[in-house]
């Protein structure tokens, strides 16, 4: 145990991580007061919560700000780098289960399955056996090419679907389509999976005329940052029969959940779990105690240094 580290947590963990915490390190929970504040030496956060230069300069002991996944869209770093903050990360930590959670919500929306139980478990068995678009040989978009987009391709060829992708420059060493317009993209898919990096240039990159051009048989997945969608929008659309439906992880006012959306049957809805399982948390867990470790126990710099 080192009481010597403050770590300041800004996340939910669960509770076997807390306690493995608390007894390496002097762990406190958001919201810190005054007297605390002045001790952080470490925050814990992720990329939607993110620690702004106001909070970073009421702890004036900081030295780490660690993301307990890939995602950092929401840390300051140009402030991290002013006070001289190592920004760390952990990318790759659950890519696989956020690929598996894509797939997930691709079937349970393209087949319809969530009302289907639903009115089966009511004694609708014949009435519910309408005939559902399958994925096999599906035309697969995929926005954003990185650890988790690469995952999702190899996962779907695995369907036997035509995997091309969006970014704004090519993976050469790949072997799916690139377009360099998501409109031109969405146009060439049955179904769009985002699985890019929030922040300001991805936001509300998923408008209506990239909808529309998607069109009326189109499955979106989100698992991304509910910012690149714009959610009007996507309402609009569905409402419209502008596209088929959609598999949504994350929302942009999350855990606000719009009504309009609760209510579609060609919606379903996770609560922002996609990459929550105990294989993949306990790897972020491992990466976070590397971190505090490297930094401020051994004085050196963490692996996966964003600034």
């Amino acid at each position: 145990m080192s009481d010597s580290i403050h770590l300041l947590t800004l996340v939910p963990l669960p509770a076997e991580f807390i306690a493995v915490l608390a007894a390496r390190y002097t762990l406190m929970h958001a919201p810190a007061g005054p007297e605390e504040a002045r001790t952080v030496q470490a925050v814990l956060t992720n990329g939607s919560t993110g620690l702004s230069a106001a909070q970073m300069a009421a702890l004036p002991a900081l030295r780490l700000v660690h993301a307990f996944g890939a995602g950092y869209e929401a840390i300051d770093l140009a402030a991290a780098r002013s006070r001289g903050v190592i920004v760390s990360h952990a990318p790759g930590a659950n890519d696989a289960t956020v690929a598996d959670h894509a797939m997930a919500l691709l079937l349970a929306v393209s087949r319809g399955l969530v009302p289907v139980d639903r009115a089966v478990k009511a004694g609708g068995w014949e009435g519910s056996r309408a005939a559902r678009p399958t994925l096999n040989g599906r035309r697969l978009g995929i926005v954003g090419m990185g650890l988790i987009g690469q995952k999702i391709a190899r996962r779907a060829e695995a369907f036997d679907m035509q995997v091309a992708y969006h970014t704004r420059q090519p993976r050469l060493e790949l072997p799916y389509a690139h377009h360099r317009s998501l409109l031109a993209l969405a146009e060439a898919s049955d179904c769009l999976v985002l699985a890019c990096p929030g922040g300001a240039v991805t936001r509300h990159i998923v408008n209506r005329e990239v909808l529309r051009a998607l069109g009326p048989k189109g499955f979106l997945v989100n698992i991304a940052r509910g910012s690149v969608v714009h959610t009007g929008d996507l309402i609009a659309a569905l409402q419209a029969g502008e596209i088929a439906g959609a598999g949504l992880d994350v929302l942009e006012d999350e855990p606000e959940v719009p009504a309009e959306l609760a209510a579609m049957d060609q919606v379903v809805l996770t609560p922002h779990m996609a990459g929550r399982s105990p294989e993949a948390q306990r790897a972020q867990l491992e990466r976070l105690m590397a971190a505090v470790d490297a930094v401020l126990v051994a004085g050196g710099v963490p692996a996966n240094v964003v600034s």
